[in-house]
């Protein structure tokens, strides 16, 4: 089975190169407990058994300083993905976007809640925001959105101005799960099904949620296969910012997925993010390359 993880972070060492800069102005407890440089994570990768991964800027180290996710995806074009921090309210976010992309970050973060930023950040839906919105659909590029439950009217109202992006929200937008099905407190992400863009990752934290009240995990994924398909859904670690060996998370995940018919599973893990065509490969293809 192919497997992508779709949420990892790399965090260097050398600090005078790649300065701390955290978005909130506190860096995190984790990634000063158990930070993974960019050889560690490929170990990790190695010693799970794990094809590809996406590398996601810790916006609570580096903020929005992109380097080392792009020096890291350089070093390492056929394993590595990258996606950036971006601040989507600067008036210079598309020529950020687009210097990213050209050191192959694929698609933007846009960080407004977190450990060290608790609440929901009121930027979300901004309209001077748009630009950056409208270029990633002109581009076919993902917007990942870290938010709470109560930030999704923000992007639903850009998806209706911007129909054809694609979202995938980190961390299943937190949602209160423990009411069981049919999960009425979150019920607004079941309803963002209803735009064929929005993509989710059923990550660590995500199933860890499912597993609180009434809720289980079976019932929690079934829920999501009957919104949305597992052509929209798409796995991630979320490593280092948790605790565990990544061999040893992906085994947790897979038992936890372990209801998954054999098809859904394969996307899940890998194929769903093969054809969101996270990868170098994925992208030389579609541009019609070798």
């Amino acid at each position: 089975m192919l497997v992508i993880d779709t949420r990892t972070h790399v965090i260097s060492t050398d600090g005078e190169r790649y300065p701390i800069d955290p978005v909130g102005g506190r860096r995190s407890d984790w990634s000063r407990e158990h930070p993974v440089d960019l050889d560690g994570l490929l170990r990790a990768l190695d010693n799970a058994g794990i094809d590809r991964a996406v590398v996601v800027l810790a916006s609570t180290v580096c903020g929005h300083d992109n380097r080392y996710p792009a020096d890291s995806v350089a070093a390492r074009p056929d394993r590595l993905v990258g996606v950036h921090s971006l601040d989507a309210m600067a008036p210079d976010a598309v020529a950020r976007i687009a210097y990213g992309q050209s050191r192959g970050l694929a698609g933007f973060r846009l960080f407004t809640t977190g450990t060290t930023l608790p609440g929901q950040a009121g930027w979300l839906g901004h309209p001077d925001t748009f630009p950056a919105w409208e270029h990633a659909e002109a581009q076919h590029m993902p917007i990942c959105p870290q938010m709470t439950v109560e930030g999704i009217p923000a992007p639903r109202r850009a998806r209706e101005r911007f129909p054809r992006t694609r979202v995938l929200l980190d961390h299943r937008a937190r949602p209160d799960l423990s009411d069981g099905r049919p999960y009425r407190r979150s019920g607004a992400l079941f309803e963002l099904a209803e735009f064929p863009g929005v993509h989710r990752k059923p990550t660590h934290r995500a199933i860890g949620a499912a597993r609180q009240g009434t809720s289980t995990v079976p019932d929690f994924l079934a829920a999501l296969l009957s919104a949305y398909g597992s052509a929209r859904l798409m796995w991630g670690c979320k490593v280092p910012s948790v605790e565990g060996e990544l061999a040893d998370l992906l085994g947790q995940a897979r038992a936890s997925l372990a209801s998954l018919p054999a098809a859904d599973a394969e996307a899940v893990f890998g194929g769903t993010a093969e054809r969101f065509s996270w990868g170098a490969r994925a992208r030389t293809k579609e541009n019609g390359d070798a």
